[in-house]
């Protein structure tokens, strides 16, 4: 809602931690364009020690547009109005890349650059599916409209190079090559069928192309859905490990997503 002062109050799309969410820039999406804005929050010099130690849950936050009151803020935007990051694209060290909702733009990425070099006699779709942080729903659809023989659920996954995070926690590295999925939320979501994990293994030793296993016990994808569709669907999920998902600004390894793309068209020839 819009509150009497201008500040508008939000909910949380998907799942990102409360803490990450002060003094982002951000974008409101609305019908005349972007309105941009900033996720407010008390100065530090008005803060007590003990306020410091708490925090602060979305909805105790708000964001300011410049509005000087609720009439003017409503001129420019709308109760249900998607509000987005204001993130910039950038090339880092070592084919590594920075930016906002790379989960799953590079998936999208990957899934266009396999489309534009298919040579295969089989019929392949790419499909970029909807809302798949809040209940993998366009898998379950376009899964049920296809109803294909196999799938491939493109993806990220945890990259837990860097410090704070154990290798027993998150062991695949960005930058070590595409990761092989084999169950991932403790088998509460995909155990991979093992014809998919058998033709996607030889494809990658053809290729020459080095590749991470991963079992996890955490987070799924789209492939939860996809292979509970009908009859059942053999699915697979191929991810690039990405460091800092689910927060503001990610990154990922440039070579993963080219090593991926040639892995999946390799894939495709041997059916």
């Amino acid at each position: 809602f819009i509150d009497d002062e201008g500040f508008l109050r939000f909910i949380k799309i998907g799942g990102i931690n409360d803490q990450m969410l002060l003094n982002q820039k951000v974008y409101i999406q609305t019908e005349n364009g972007e309105v941009p804005g900033i996720i407010g929050s008390k100065p530090p010099h008005i803060t007590s020690a003990e306020e410091a130690k708490k925090i602060i849950t979305y909805k105790n936050m708000f964001i300011d547009i410049g509005a000087k009151d609720k009439e003017q803020a409503e001129s420019l935007v709308s109760v249900g109005d998607a509000v987005v990051f204001h993130t910039d694209f950038e090339e880092c060290l070592n084919d590594l890349v920075m930016g906002k909702a790379l989960d799953n733009r590079v998936g999208c990425a990957i899934m266009t650059k396999v489309m534009q070099q298919l040579d295969t006699d089989a019929t392949v779709y790419g499909v970029g599916t909807v809302q798949e942080e809040v209940g993998l729903k366009g898998a379950k659809t376009s899964a049920f409209k296809l109803n294909p023989d196999m799938a491939i659920a493109l993806d990220v996954t945890i990259a837990g190079d860097h410090p704070g995070v154990k290798k027993e926690e998150a062991p695949v590295k960005a930058g070590e090559g595409p990761v092989i999925s084999f169950a991932d939320a403790s088998g509460r979501g995909l155990i991979t069928h093992p014809m998919m994990k058998k033709l996607l293994l030889e494809a990658a030793e053809a290729a020459g192309i080095e590749c991470q296993l991963e079992v996890g016990d955490g987070g799924t994808t789209d492939a939860t859905a996809i292979h509970l569709t009908r009859e059942g669907i053999a699915t697979a999920t191929l991810s690039a490990g990405s460091r800092y998902i689910h927060t503001p600004i990610s990154v990922v390894n440039l070579k993963d997503m080219e090593d991926t793309v040639n892995l999946i068209l390799e894939f495709l020839k041997r059916l």
